[in-house]
């Protein structure tokens, strides 16, 4: 074997980079001496670019496709060297092969609150989360610009310098956007799609891109939250003077001692009793008639209030409107129960008379002792 084919088969000839990590950016094609025959074949791949440098300086770079490394297509690495093409030397230059695939589902949030001035809550502070992507468009800056001689260059290595870039933009943009924060919600993508263009303004200057970015979520601190809670929890329960009657009713139901039960029964009896001695003054609607002033005497007092009248549903029909007294009869009688369907006006639709408080009390009514045999 002649001494230069030797030596020419010493040096390598076949160069690419196959990738696993899913997280390496850059990585350096090592070779001891970096000493790469000429002629020697140089796969690219699909999201890949092969970056040459040559005695310290950026000589070429290859998109993907399959390349002979010959004078005829390395030009400008033909300016910085000449060939012996007789003895077919090799050549001394650095390979960096560079990903130019997306890197996502990157981490982001604000350390400390936003501060901006909200049209219905005033000054308020924000935290926001959220992921991103990044992009390599180019290969030869982003290598002098970031990755200078780092042989193995990840995406973790530049992420903390582009989560202070994107803090900074999301803090210009929720304090400029003019959007009520109990509107953002609704707004999380148009944000997003901002702050990504700001951002990707100045990774251009990196050779990066920012193809996309998502606001999770944007939160109120815990004791604004708690207040909102709260304002929200009122609203929900309309009437206060309603809702404070309900809660008082609940609270009762909800003791549970047997003297309790007892003041209740009795009481729901004595209000059956006045229910009915009123209702004997009514009309056939709960309506009272209009009083007789004597010529001498005292004015009459005002018409109380209409009672609540109800219906009841049995078989497909309905019947009523039965004033309460009569459902205490009727619930005496036994032709009422608790599975009965009542309804009156005001009610959301119809309900089981256990569930409705001012009936449940009804089947809680214990007779008296019998007497003495």
């Amino acid at each position: 074997m002649p001494i230069f084919d030797f030596l020419a088969g010493q040096f390598i000839d076949v160069i690419h980079w196959t990738d696993d990590t899913r997280d390496t950016m850059v990585t350096r094609f090592e070779r001891e001496g970096h000493e790469i025959k000429y002629g020697a074949k140089l796969t690219v791949r699909e999201g890949q670019a092969a970056v040459f440098v040559h005695e310290g300086q950026l000589a070429d770079v290859f998109t993907p496709g399959l390349y002979m490394l010959e004078t005829n297509n390395m030009p400008i690495m033909t300016s910085l060297q000449h060939w012996d093409h007789g003895f077919r030397s090799p050549f001394k230059s650095e390979i960096y092969f560079v990903s130019t695939n997306r890197f996502t589902d990157l981490k982001w949030g604000t350390k400390n609150p936003v501060m901006l001035r909200d049209p219905e809550f005033g000054p308020v502070r924000l935290r926001a989360f959220g992921t991103y992507a990044i992009k390599v468009t180019d290969p030869g800056l982003f290598l002098t610009e970031i990755v200078g001689t780092d042989g193995e260059f990840t995406r973790d290595e530049i992420s903390y310098q582009i989560r202070n870039i994107i803090v900074q933009e999301v803090s210009r943009t929720l304090a400029s956007s003019g959007i009520p924060v109990l509107d953002m919600a609704a707004n999380t993508a148009d944000l997003g799609k901002l702050v990504a263009a700001e951002v990707s303004k100045t990774l251009a200057t990196y050779g990066l891109v920012m193809p996309e970015l998502y606001i999770e979520n944007i939160s109120l601190p815990p004791a604004v939250e708690k207040a909102l809670d709260a304002r929200t929890s009122r609203g929900i329960a309309g009437n206060l003077d309603e809702h404070m009657k309900w809660r008082a009713a609940e609270a009762l139901a909800e003791g549970g001692s047997a003297g309790g039960a007892m003041g209740m029964g009795m009481g729901a009896g004595l209000g059956m009793q006045m229910a009915e001695a009123v209702a004997g003054r009514r009309g056939p609607w709960g309506t009272a008639p209009a009083p007789v002033q004597g010529a001498g005497g005292p004015a009459a007092p005002p018409p109380p209030p209409a009672e609540k009248v109800w219906h009841i549903a049995e078989n497909g029909e309905t019947q009523g409107p039965f004033s309460r007294a009569r459902l205490g009869r009727m619930a005496s009688e036994g032709s009422l129960t608790r599975q009965t369907y009542v309804w009156t006006a005001g009610q959301d639709g119809w309900m089981r008379a256990e569930d409705v408080t001012e009936l449940a009390q009804l089947f809680t009514v214990m007779p008296p002792p019998p007497p003495a045999p």
